[in-house]
């Protein structure tokens, strides 16, 4: 059974295909309302401005990719995977949503510095909730697999490096393209990184048995 979506959701439908085609830039509250297939009147009926119309894209798009993020993270979860596969797999289900919104588009570069323009506190925001999120599925996993970090590395610590590194690999791919090469590079990094954070795992010492004479 098909889902009927709300106004709201076809506008924005509308407008992020208008925003990918054209960039923010050279977008108009027209160019959406024609995609969406209403009046400029009936578009202002729901968003106040084309500034506010990107704004609410913008914050569904990050509503979207957390959601991707918690379903790939219990998927993996569920199907016993270890630590390292579980937040690759999140952390790919969260970038995974947010190209998916913007692929193909030749504006990537313009559309994220216009999203930190006008949206900078949502980008502050669900920075900190997908840190958090990633820290709920490392003491979620540690505590059900009773693993033990390293000397040292707490769960938000270990959080908090992730996210870094998922930084650091945007340093050295503009605009996060070429897409799977990013994803390669951040997996790489991802992989050493939790390996690094775990403690070595004890070794059994042989039982010794004694010799009777």
């Amino acid at each position: 059974m098909q889902v009927r979506q709300s106004p709201q959701d076809r506008i924005l439908d509308a407008a992020m295909r208008v925003f990918r085609r054209h960039g923010f830039r050279r977008s108009s509250i027209e160019q959406a309302a024609e995609e969406a297939g209403l009046t400029r009147q009936a578009l202002y009926h729901h968003f106040a401005s084309k500034e506010a119309l990107f704004r609410a894209g913008i914050e569904r798009l990050y509503e979207q990719a957390l959601a991707a993020e918690i379903a790939a993270a219990k998927a993996a979860e569920e199907a016993g995977a270890s630590l390292s596969d579980i937040l690759v797999a999140e952390i790919g289900a969260r970038l995974g949503a947010l190209f998916a919104a913007l692929e193909a588009s030749p504006h990537l570069d313009e559309l994220f510095s216009e999203h930190l323009a006008h949206a900078r506190d949502l980008y502050q925001a669900y920075s900190v909730r997908f840190g958090a999120e990633v820290a709920s599925t490392i003491a979620r996993v540690r505590r059900a697999r009773k693993l033990e970090l390293a000397g040292g590395v707490t769960v938000e610590e270990l959080a908090r490096c992730v996210e870094m590194a998922i930084h650091g690999t945007k340093s050295a791919y503009p605009s996060m393209q070429p897409v799977d090469a990013f994803l390669k590079q951040l997996e790489t990094m991802l992989r050493m990184l939790i390996a690094g954070a775990m403690a070595p795992v004890a070794k059994k010492s042989p039982r010794k048995t004694g010799v009777r004479k």
